[in-house]
């Protein structure tokens, strides 16, 4: 079974956790069983990441740049690749989606940040403010479009 993971960072108002659970939900509906970090809660531990087979990434947009515990996960993400050549850190298709209050520039800069992962599979998903029912069906497409990429692959 494709195994999937939602990493993403939510806190106050939790809107960035809704899209997450309705990301995670394609996931489900596509085949996959799927493990949801809020980086809230924790530092993600790299290590793990290699045994999953897909992810998608969320990130509420702070100055027009992911939060501080997804950086950290890249941060990590690099020094196991390049300085401690940790193998399946990399080859996997992702996803993204974002949350602003206004801004949203974030969703610009993260294909970029996410790069070094995969391949991005569909287009960014973002939401000012708290995400309505169109916000989240998109959401659960694009779990849905991820899973089915993965499982095709």
């Amino acid at each position: 079974m494709t195994k999937a993971l939602v990493l993403y960072h939510s806190q106050e108002l939790g809107n960035t956790a809704e899209m997450a659970r309705a990301v995670a939900k394609g996931l489900e509906e596509g085949g996959c069983t799927v493990d949801l970090f809020n980086t809230d809660d924790g530092r993600f531990d790299v290590t793990k990441f290699p045994q999953y087979d897909c992810v998608a990434f969320g990130s509420p947009d702070y100055y027009s740049y992911i939060a501080g515990g997804l950086k950290m996960f890249m941060d990590d993400h690099y020094i196991f690749d390049v300085r401690k050549n940790l193998k399946g850190l990399r080859n996997k298709p992702f996803v993204l989606f974002c949350s602003h209050g206004g801004g949203g520039k974030v969703k610009e800069v993260m294909p970029r940040i996410f790069n070094r992962i995969g391949t991005l599979v569909g287009e960014p998903v973002g939401c000012k403010g708290k995400p309505d029912k169109t916000v989240l069906e998109k959401c659960r497409a694009l779990g849905l479009q991820l899973a089915k990429v993965t499982s095709d692959g």
